[in-house]
């Protein structure tokens, strides 16, 4: 029984991560509809924030989310209004700016990886913060892993309320659902697209700090974040929250299952198992709508 309730535990834990590395994507395609594969290279980028400012400051990695969610958020902003503004406004369509979208980020993917293996080399990093292993539920878990979820909570709580309780947040629920009747209804859908692009660039700063904590990372891991996270979104469905939660759960627990009970190099298999199981059942998304 305790190998199952571990295995619960951490795979909690780690699709507590990936649906909060999954809801910034969301916002960013949901709302935006910028197809951002440049998205893990900011979560890498963050980590090592995070990593200098605990070796080399002093500076706690929760603390450190004060400065580094704001930062992320601020070169989200910058990317939007000096590379992707262009793109939309010579887009005719929204096929043709999906397409030039994701050339652009695809090369500021390799300008941000390109600038980190300068600066940190291809080996891999980690730190030692609160990893005091403690009893949970008959299972030892490390602290900071259990840190790390409840933040990923709190922060997916207070997007949850922005989006449902905040003018801001219904103008973005419904430049999703609808962008030409949201512009109809008099509001500014660049300016929305901006702050939502910006805002997926604050949680996935926050979701670098959160995994730097209990997880080993490189200047080049950046890709297999982004692919986690686009997993999570089209698994759970476009520019849905409940979605990107369920489906970070799922691949969570169930990588967590097959490392603990089978073979750890087996995770990656069964990731995209699930993956095209879910397509083959529901081609939108466990919560997404069907186009009309």
């Amino acid at each position: 029984m305790t190998l199952y309730s571990d295995i619960l535990l951490s795979g909690l834990v780690l699709g507590g991560m990936y649906a909060l590395t999954a809801l910034g994507l969301t916002l960013q395609y949901g709302v935006a509809r910028i197809m951002n594969l440049s998205y893990g290279e900011f979560l890498v980028a963050a980590s090592f924030g995070a990593l200098f400012l605990y070796t080399g400051a002093s500076v706690n990695p929760i603390v450190g989310l004060l400065l580094v969610v704001p930062l992320s958020f601020g070169a989200h902003w910058l990317l939007y209004q000096i590379v992707l503004t262009p793109l939309v406004r010579r887009a005719k369509h929204q096929g043709m700016l999906e397409v030039d979208s994701i050339l652009a980020t695809f090369g500021v993917l390799f300008v941000v990886q390109g600038v980190m293996l300068v600066l940190f080399g291809g080996q891999l990093y980690s730190y030692t913060y609160l990893s005091i292993p403690i009893s949970v539920l008959g299972s030892t878990l490390a602290v900071n892993r259990l840190l790390a979820l409840a933040f990923a909570l709190i922060i997916g709580g207070a997007l949850y309320l922005f989006l449902t309780r905040t003018r801001s947040g219904t103008a973005l629920r419904a430049i999703a659902v609808n962008p030409t009747a949201a512009q109809l209804s008099g509001i500014d859908i660049r300016a929305a697209s901006a702050l939502a692009f910006a805002a997926g660039g604050a949680i996935v700063g926050a979701a670098g700090v959160l995994i730097s904590m209990f997880l080993t990372f490189s200047a080049a891991s950046g890709v297999g974040f982004t692919m986690k996270a686009l997993i999570v979104v089209i698994m759970g469905g476009v520019g849905s929250m409940a979605g990107a939660l369920v489906a970070g759960l799922m691949l969570g627990i169930a990588e967590t299952a097959v490392s603990r009970l089978i073979d750890p190099g087996l995770t990656i298999a069964v990731t995209y198992a699930l993956f095209l199981a879910a397509l083959l059942w529901r081609p939108t998304g466990l919560f997404g709508r069907p186009a009309r």
